[in-house]
């Protein structure tokens, strides 16, 4: 199903398109005829080629190992990203927050799986009435804790005898147990907590229990044997709940994990399920990947027998000042870059970046290099999910080695 893909006229607000795009819906800028040397700095950008082989690599293993994808549409929160993903077959999107699934519902997105517990009684209330006005919508999120479920419940009532269900079509909203552990994120700590709270959704009005969840991320900071021993032990808890747990009749129960760094050990874990649950990971950074912690995390490429995954963004930033030898200074900063998971990279010259203001990146030069004031300098960058969040409007571009790229389409973000 087309999703409503945004399509604003392109003007100031727009950074990085504001001179020669001006004017412009998005949907006009592929056939412009522009250039990255039309565009100003810095400008991030994204690369078709590196999209298609991303998205072709993961989603061709994913049916080999007979799993689904719910990929994370926090990373780019633009909704011609996420239609790639489901023309490639995404069972559905996930999402962190309701408003993120709000976005994603009025985007026209029919499966959302808010990976996160709903503790905001509005925002669940609103949750029930897109529920009650699309028939085929279907929303699922996650309770940890049994005040988590009485908030549900008591929204869910609230907003029903509101009149919200008016139309006929007043469906339960679907609810997983979020398995947490020791040291790890949200959850509950313990496979008998999550049954006590698996009890207290299927005893409430308006809910249905849907299946397990929970985040494997926090429990392997690398790809150590050590690292992926307490994955898989965390995801055999997983299992271990979705067994002792008994679910309505009319459900299929969904299975769900599978960050970015460790989609194998869940594929491989969660999917002795076989039939008898919906095993959905939630990877989302793989579309876009990167040129730092992905790049290091990821076990896409020789390690489980695939196609190495490709950086698909890059951010262009023009040399502002060397106020002394070996120092450069760059037009982006920490507004337009990510930081979290380690600063950008020069990839057209050699040096590195060593700090970052709001609008400056402080570029040491290695011996030997050389920049001009007014050169153009192409970094790899670390985290997609804190590099989209900067742009409004990001650059479809045909070839990041040429030596002055196409701009082939541009995505508008939802931040």
């Amino acid at each position: 199903m087309p999703l409503q893909i945004p399509d604003p006229v392109i003007g100031a607000w727009t950074k990085g398109f504001q001179a020669n795009a001006a004017g412009l819906r998005l949907s006009e800028v592929g056939a412009a005829g522009l250039h990255l040397s039309d565009l100003g700095t810095p400008v991030l950008t994204v690369h078709s080629d590196a999209l298609r082989h991303n998205e072709e690599t993961v989603f061709a293993w994913a049916r080999e190992q007979g799993v689904s994808l719910a990929p994370h549409g926090k990373t780019t929160m633009a909704p011609a990203l996420w239609q790639r993903l489901l023309d490639a077959g995404a069972w559905g999107i996930s999402v962190a927050t309701p408003w993120q699934a709000e976005v994603a519902i009025d985007a026209g997105v029919q499966t959302v799986l808010i990976a996160n517990a709903v503790t905001d009684a509005v925002a669940a209330g609103r949750l029930v009435g897109l529920l009650s006005a699309n028939e085929g919508l279907r929303v699922l999120c996650w309770a940890d804790s049994l005040e988590g479920v009485a908030i549900l419940e008591k929204a869910v009532r609230e907003a029903q005898n509101a009149g919200h269900s008016h139309s006929g079509h007043s469906r339960p909203l679907d609810v997983l147990v979020e398995l947490g552990g020791a040291q790890g994120r949200t959850g509950a700590r313990t496979v008998d907590e999550g049954q006590e709270i698996a009890q207290a959704i299927a005893r409430a009005a308006g809910l249905r229990l849907a299946g397990v969840a929970g985040y494997e991320g926090p429990f392997g900071p690398d790809r150590s044997d050590t690292s992926i021993a307490a994955v898989d032990a965390y995801l055999q808890t997983i299992v271990e709940l979705h067994t002792l747990l008994h679910y309505p009749a009319d459900v299929k129960p969904v299975v769900s994990a599978g960050g970015s760094a460790f989609p194998d050990r869940a594929a491989a874990v969660l999917g002795r399920l076989g039939g008898e649950a919906e095993v959905v990971l939630r990877s989302g950074a793989f579309q876009i990947h990167d040129d730092g912690f992905y790049s290091r995390m990821s076990p896409f490429g020789p390690e489980i027998g695939t196609e190495p995954l490709r950086s698909a963004m890059h951010a262009w930033s023009r040399v502002v000042s060397q106020p002394e030898a070996g120092l450069a200074l760059l037009d982006a900063g920490r507004r337009d870059v990510p930081f979290d998971l380690g600063l950008p990279v020069p990839q057209s010259t050699e040096g590195e970046i060593t700090a970052l203001n709001d609008q400056h990146a402080f570029l040491r030069l290695a011996d030997g290099a050389s920049v001009r004031v007014g050169d153009v300098v192409r970094l790899g960058l670390s985290h997609p999910c804190t590099a989209f969040d900067k742009w409004r409007v990001v650059a479809v571009i045909d070839d990041p080695d040429a030596a002055d790229p196409r701009v082939i389409d541009a995505v508008a973000t939802c931040f």
